[in-house]
């Protein structure tokens, strides 16, 4: 008689970090190419997450988003960071146009003790699967960016971190009265990271 046996996978607190740094790497890519931040032939195709993938070949975008990543495993990796979120703005004015939130939950017990956790890699890609396919799909539930774009990444940590040399102290970037969209999220067991992405409300109601 046949037998199923599901398969879990060890996960460490530098495992999990990775996975997290990665994931807002490929997404930050994603928003940048669905959001039209950057034009479409500056970004090659590959595959990720059993996806089709967009990565920028900007160089100038590619130094800046490895940097980041480093600097948020260092962060992952301590249990300090809570939260990372990726601002559109407006070139001409500055004004914040869109905000994509990333908050993460990471389990205080495995940093105290170091110990590890276990979750099927499958069950977390497919986690991350449901999180791309809504960036991919944001273009039906965003309004249209027709302005020039850039784009700034803030990251919120502990009180206690000391802000590294590349970084600096900002304002939160907000949004007066902003839409929000609630997207999936995604849990190695170490890190939990829900998403949420926030948008300028142009709505006005006639008199």
């Amino acid at each position: 008689m046949a037998s199923k046996t599901a398969s879990k996978d060890i996960i460490t607190l530098r495992g999990s970090s990775a996975i997290v740094s990665e994931f807002f790497g490929y997404a930050a890519n994603s928003i940048l190419y669905n959001r039209g931040v950057y034009p479409e032939e500056s970004f090659a195709r590959v595959k990720k997450y059993g996806l089709p993938m967009l990565l920028t070949q900007d160089e100038g975008v590619k130094s800046f988003l490895a940097d980041i990543n480093s600097q948020l495993s260092e962060w992952l990796e301590a249990g300090k960071l809570q939260r990372v979120v990726l601002v559109i703005m407006s070139k001409a004015t500055g004004e914040v146009l869109e905000r994509w939130n990333f908050r993460i939950e990471t389990d205080a017990e495995v940093i105290e003790k170091g110990i590890s956790r276990e979750k099927s890699d499958k069950e977390i890609m497919r986690e991350i699967q449901a999180i791309m396919r809504q960036i991919a799909s944001s273009i039906t539930y965003l309004p249209c960016l027709d302005e020039t774009c850039v784009f700034d990444v803030l990251a919120y940590t502990d009180k206690d971190v000391a802000v590294p040399f590349s970084w600096f102290e900002s304002d939160p970037k907000l949004i007066a009265n902003p839409q929000m969209v609630k997207l999936h999220s995604f849990d190695t067991r170490i890190h939990k990271v829900d998403t949420l992405v926030s948008y300028k409300n142009d709505e006005w109601d006639e008199e």
